[in-house]
């Protein structure tokens, strides 16, 4: 019986399925009687990144929240918060202007001259 003594730590597992990459693909049905009801599909590839990059997939790369872009959107996110607040207030006043009685029409003036009878 031949056993092997030569045993392969986890390390070399690891950087034997990064360097070849690993593809775990299913499918999940729920069904009531033949009524499917929720279907997923999983398709999990686990590469390292070179491996990826060697097979066309680098979308974290452009991802902004996963690279440094992601402050700059942050900060460009609070500014268009502040610009948006600063316009509802000036609108909100607008409609305030607009929509309050004017003088004339809470006193409006006597028509005709003064004195006549």
């Amino acid at each position: 019986m031949a056993t092997s003594t030569q045993g392969s730590t986890l390390a070399d597992i690891l950087e034997r399925v990064l360097d070849k990459g690993i593809v775990i693909a299913g499918d999940i049905s729920i069904s009531v009687a033949t009524t499917e009801l929720l279907h997923i599909r999983i398709r999990l590839l686990i590469a390292s990144v070179d491996k990826a990059r060697e097979m066309g997939i680098n979308w974290w790369e452009n991802d902004p929240y996963l690279s440094s872009k992601n402050q700059d959107l942050i900060e460009e996110n609070r500014q268009l918060h502040d610009r948006l607040q600063i316009l509802e207030a000036e609108m909100r006043s607008l409609k305030a202007l607009t929509s309050s009685p004017s003088i004339s029409e809470t006193n409006p003036e006597p028509s005709g001259n003064v004195g006549e009878i």
